[in-house]
């Protein structure tokens, strides 16, 4: 397992974490059995927007004695008092449901608190006006939440909230379909959601992934908005390959689903390589590098995705983007323009032009 650092907290999470919203749906002993596979294959970040209740003594039960070994989010919002999953902006509601949540897990502090599931300009509103984000400031403040998190689908409503508030992690629906207007969490343009990313980078905001496989639909052709199939290591690797992600969070109903998931760390370069989707691409994402490495190997030892990740970052107003551009072993300034790249690339970036166009501007930082 590889880990990220998390900017703002300085937590090592593991690129693969684990959602909740199948996990219920399993018999409970394969449950704990199948969560138990997880923290051992080396995932230590946990989901519970649970579509069930039935998730948390699960997951009490098979990370109970490893308990500071893991990280839980848990959604400020996400109602569970009738059992299953409900969504609710009144503060008792949410009071009791954090209660009985805590209570079940086994547990009396949450890593990652979250205003939950805001995809609109009124739940934020609403959220604020009821108390609710208070009160999870409130349980910052005495140490039962450590570090506060947001959900939501949607860019504008994201940039706000993130102006109000001291967010440490975003949970962001990430997958090719999304970013390219495709599907019921579509939500913002091409432009739009890659601010998003950008941000977050620049800001040392964590980003953990929700449907990273839009629902199971990229993996089966006849029911792709593509009318084709990704495997669940491109999908993983395409959102791993965006600015800020730190974890993605696919479910799992199974030991055998879990270790098929945790394979992914063992996948040679080929098998994660997601260039197919720019068969896809709409117009406005034509010719804007997204860091897929398909131009790989450059005969002159660039990476050029990572260069124009740093560049793409600095123009955003990373500062830190132009000081880990400058510590590459081999920069803009050593493309030999042969053009290898140019031919390579499946998105119609003339790459050995962008990097005459990256080293001008770098040379100037």
């Amino acid at each position: 397992m590889r880990y990220r650092a998390n900017k703002r907290t300085g937590d090592r999470i593991s690129e693969i974490g684990m959602g909740s919203a199948y996990m219920p749906e399993a018999d409970r002993e394969e449950a704990v059995r199948a969560l138990r596979a997880a923290f051992e294959g080396g995932v230590n970040y946990f989901d519970l927007a649970a579509g069930d209740g039935k998730a948390f003594a699960m997951w009490g039960e098979a990370l109970g004695d490893v308990r500071e070994r893991v990280f839980y989010q848990i959604h400020f919002g996400a109602d569970y008092t009738k059992g299953t999953y409900g969504w609710s902006l009144e503060l008792d509601h949410v009071k009791r449901s954090v209660a009985w949540q805590l209570e079940r897990l086994g547990t009396d502090y949450i890593d990652y608190g979250f205003i939950h599931c805001q995809d609109e300009f009124s739940d934020w509103e609403t959220y604020r006006k009821n108390g609710v984000y208070a009160y999870l400031l409130s349980l910052k403040e005495q140490g039962v939440v450590r570090h506060l998190g947001l959900s939501s689908h949607t860019p504008r409503v994201i940039g706000r909230i993130l102006d109000d508030a001291p967010v440490d992690m975003l949970m962001f629906s990430v997958n090719p379909a999304y970013d390219w207007g495709q599907g019921e969490y579509a939500k913002g343009g091409v432009d739009e959601r890659a601010e998003v990313y950008r941000r977050c980078e620049k800001e040392g905001i964590g980003i953990s992934v929700m449907k990273p496989f839009s629902g199971g639909q990229l993996l089966d052709a006849a029911r792709s908005p593509f009318h084709a199939a990704l495997t669940p290591y491109q999908c993983i690797r395409y959102a791993l390959d965006k600015p800020g992600v730190l974890t993605v969070l696919p479910g799992a109903q199974s030991v055998a689903e879990v270790r098929a998931l945790l394979a992914y760390c063992d996948q040679p370069e080929e098998a994660l390589d997601y260039s197919m989707i720019a068969s896809f691409a709409p117009d406005e994402a034509s010719g804007k590098c997204v860091y897929c490495n398909h131009c790989k190997p450059c005969p002159a030892g660039l990476d050029i995705g990572l260069i124009n990740k740093y560049y793409d970052l600095a123009r955003a107003g990373d500062a830190l983007a132009v000081e880990h551009y400058k510590t590459l072993g081999k920069t803009a300034a050593d493309c030999v323009g042969c053009g290898h790249c140019d031919r390579r690339c499946p998105f119609g970036v003339r790459q050995s032009a962008r990097m005459r166009e990256i080293d001008e501007w770098m040379r100037g930082r």
